[in-house]
């Protein structure tokens, strides 16, 4: 059990608490203690993995990825620790769907930006909150918005 746990999406986990109690498979769950005790453990593990996804960067891929996002236009703000990039494109609906294709990849990622959009224009800052510092989940997701607005 405890392997299913910890290699199981939280998708998949509900989907087996749902088929266990309907199919008498989960006895263990029947008890109100057994389920607090495996929903706890979902949760710790999902939180971990969120955590765990955005580690500080070392000073030498800090370097390394401040210059290579430097260079695609984007800008350190050293008083939030994080980093800004503003974008222009031909119409409102175009900035749009651009917002929507980084929601979803952000979403998916837990991890989500700051904003600002009027009309073509959309203004993003990404900082990790919880660690009050630019963290590799920054990082990845500006490299997929630059995908994004290229695209």
């Amino acid at each position: 059990m405890c392997s299913f746990l910890f290699s199981t999406s939280r998708a998949d986990m509900c989907s087996f608490l749902f088929a266990s109690g309907r199919a008498g498979l989960g006895s263990l769950l029947n008890n109100p203690a057994h389920r607090v005790a495996v929903i706890s453990a979902v949760c710790r593990r999902s939180l971990a993995d969120m955590t765990s996804e955005g580690h500080l960067l070392t000073p030498d891929e800090r370097t390394q990825a401040l210059q290579e996002l430097g260079s695609l236009g984007w800008t350190e703000i050293p008083e939030r620790d994080a980093i800004y990039k503003e974008y222009i494109f031909k119409n409102f609906n175009q900035a749009f769907g651009f917002m929507t294709r980084v929601a979803l990849q952000a979403e998916k990622m837990n991890h989500h930006p700051e904003w600002f959009n009027v009309y073509n224009k959309v203004q993003i800052t990404l900082t990790t909150h919880d660690r009050r510092s630019l963290t590799t989940k920054d990082v990845k997701l500006a490299q997929f918005i630059e995908k994004a607005a290229a695209s």
